[in-house]
């Protein structure tokens, strides 16, 4: 069997392989493209193939795969694969023939390739988000323009915006700039409103969506955000891994005697870990009797650590409830009160 190394770009990548004995056969620069993949690899025995995990990853390894190759898309931040590499010559040739190497010896970790719906689920999620923060940013600058002129847009929630804009009396030359934004906002709470019924519709007939939206304040955004990214719960040895992988754990530079801890990783899904955050402080601040024994957990903390910490600790929490939840695939029970004793 040949092993193949390939090193993946958004417009050429390089081909390096290998023989079974390690030897170069072939090492090749070619457009990302699958026509090109196919005029070079598809006429070729099959291949055990490495590439590592990135945007264009998932369609390259289909690609290979139909081709009749075994394609393995790596994780890119395991030190080992690059062992034989020089630290200080980098290119896309060596690149790609250190992952052939890597491909030969097996050293490497696969990354986790997501299903199908949860790609689909994190593509509506990720457009949801685009028109979201674009919406913010049209409401910032039209609050902005209606303050120089000595006016105030009440408060209430973006949907209504336009309708308060609309309720002032606005003179005709501020009006007619801020006209172009408040038009665009409409199309935008369209489309954001058809994501949402979109996603309230997965929530009802996805059982494994359905069950974290049974989590007091997680909404179906929110439920499939987390689902999406967790995908597979057996691929997890349990909650702390799961924590540390959606970045809600203390960073932490040991050696020796010496011990510090500083702030969360930030690794992993932003957008999961800003939605976990909020419902963190939803719970916090909220009066659900269901939850309440998370509240008074986490108001222990804030009384020790400040409420930073304490959201910050709530959300790594609910990750692992959460987590819990799929892999038992059990809704979300509050603790009885002899438990809570006991917990105390």
């Amino acid at each position: 069997m040949e092993f193949i190394g390939t090193d993946v770009h958004k417009r050429d990548s390089q081909v390096c392989i290998l023989s079974e004995e390690g030897e170069v056969v072939l090492e090749q620069r070619l457009r990302t493209q699958r026509e090109r993949l196919g005029e070079l690899l598809g006429k070729r025995p099959k291949a055990r193939v490495l590439l590592e995990s990135s945007t264009e990853s998932e369609w390259v390894a289909r690609c290979l795969e139909e081709l009749g190759h075994e394609v393995v898309v790596a994780d890119p931040n395991y030190a080992a694969m690059y062992a034989t590499r020089s630290r200080r010559v980098k290119t896309d040739k060596r690149d790609a023939r250190t992952l052939a190497e890597a491909c030969k010896l097996g050293a490497y970790r696969p990354a986790h390739r997501a299903s199908d719906e949860s790609r689909h689920q994190r593509a509506q999620l990720a457009v949801r988000e685009a028109l979201v923060r674009t919406r913010t940013r049209y409401i910032s600058l039209v609050s902005a323009r209606v303050r120089r002129e000595g006016l105030r847009v009440a408060d209430g929630g973006a949907e209504a915006f336009v309708a308060r804009v609309a309720a002032l009396a606005l003179p005709g030359r501020l009006r007619a700039e801020v006209a172009p934004l408040l038009s665009l906002m409409l199309h935008l709470n369209a489309q954001i409103a058809f994501l949402d019924g979109v996603l309230g519709r997965l929530a009802r007939q996805d059982a494994q969506v359905a069950r974290l939206c049974t989590m007091p304040q997680v909404g179906p955004v929110t439920a499939c955000a987390f689902a999406s990214a967790v995908d597979d719960p057996t691929r997890f040895s349990g909650p702390h891994q799961v924590e540390a992988y959606l970045g809600l754990v203390p960073s932490e530079r040991s050696s020796g005697e010496k011990q510090h801890k500083g702030p969360i990783t930030k690794a992993g899904n932003e957008r999961v870990r800003w939605l976990l955050v909020q419902v963190a402080l939803s719970l916090l601040w909220g009066k659900n009797p269901q939850t309440a024994h998370l509240r008074e957990w986490a108001e222990r903390i804030a009384a020790r650590r400040g409420k930073k910490t304490a959201v910050v600790a709530l959300a790594r929490r609910l990750a692992g409830i959460l987590f819990a939840m799929m892999r038992d695939g059990t809704e979300y029970q509050p603790p009885k009160p002899a438990e809570m004793e006991a917990a105390a």
